[in-house]
């Protein structure tokens, strides 16, 4: 009977002594949960911050690129969304953004510029169209082409809209007057935009991006060994039905966790640290 009794005694003190330990293991449980819980909401705050950062850096990107063929061209421009970005921590690699570009919409002297290259002006597709309509004799193909011609005429010739001191000069082909400045000169030709504004348009976006990872991402804590990375593509609305535009580009810009801690350290220039950015096309 004592044996039994000492043998609860001794089962109760080794109770009474792992009890504490075990709670004390709870405790620091929860508080580590809890720390990893601020933690994660703070990672997610401060990936919000550069959704944000990167949505103005796309609409900077487009502003410039506005001047830029405003200088040269007299066309009206106009973004035909917001820019959208999302971002992602990715375990073992860094930090992801997925940027979309709104698509951009011009007046109608741009397109008409871009249809008189080849000499394919907006007077020749008319034509065109009118002698294929006439050979046709449908009715309702007749009329429709009387409305387009309506829309679009009178129509100045390019030439004419950068130098003439008339600033009604046509319309568009939703109805609303185009302008031209008074007295405006001939636009230089040896402008990159002129012949490629997409292009530019690219690279204008492209910079802005790269302004933003550089100059506001320290709050991301990318480690030395890990990617901050900008997938950047063109916001379009794809058809269910019909191929796919092949041509579609998304751009890849990424920047490792060492050369971001480097150039805010001050050991990298920004010209340097620019040079540190990968740009791809994928």
């Amino acid at each position: 009977m004592n044996g039994k009794i000492s043998a609860v005694v001794a089962i109760l003190a080794m109770w009474m002594a792992v009890a504490p330990a075990g709670a004390q293991t709870a405790a620091q449980n929860r508080e580590a949960a809890r720390q990893l819980a601020r933690q994660q909401s703070e990672s997610r705050y401060q990936i919000g911050v550069i959704e944000r950062v990167l949505e103005d850096a796309v609409e900077h990107g487009a502003s410039i690129w506005r001047d830029r063929l405003q200088a040269v061209l007299p066309a009206q421009t106009l973004l035909l969304d917001n820019a959208r970005v999302r971002g992602y921590r990715l375990e073992g690699y860094g930090v992801f953004f997925d940027v979309e570009v709104p698509s951009l919409e011009t007046t109608l002297p741009w397109v008409v510029r871009t249809l008189d290259q080849n000499d394919l002006g907006l007077d020749s597709a008319l034509k065109v169209l009118k002698a294929q309509v006439e050979a046709s004799g449908d009715a309702n193909a007749k009329q429709a082409l009387k409305r387009i011609e309506l829309q679009v005429a009178p129509l100045a010739p390019l030439a004419a809209v950068a130098t003439t001191t008339d600033i009604s000069v046509g319309r568009t082909v939703s109805g609303s007057a185009v302008f031209a400045p008074q007295g405006g000169a001939a636009p230089d030709a040896s402008d990159p935009i002129i012949n490629n504004p997409q292009e530019v348009f690219r690279a204008e976006v492209i910079q802005s991006l790269v302004d933003g990872m550089l100059d506001h991402s320290g709050a991301l804590g990318v480690a030395a060994e890990e990617w901050l990375t900008i997938g950047a593509r063109r916001n379009e609305v794809r058809p269910r039905i019909g191929p796919l535009d092949s041509s579609a580009q998304t751009f890849i810009i990424r920047v490792r966790g060492s050369d971001l801690n480097a150039f805010r350290a001050g050991q990298l220039s920004r010209e340097d640290a620019i040079k540190h950015v990968e740009v791809r096309v994928f």
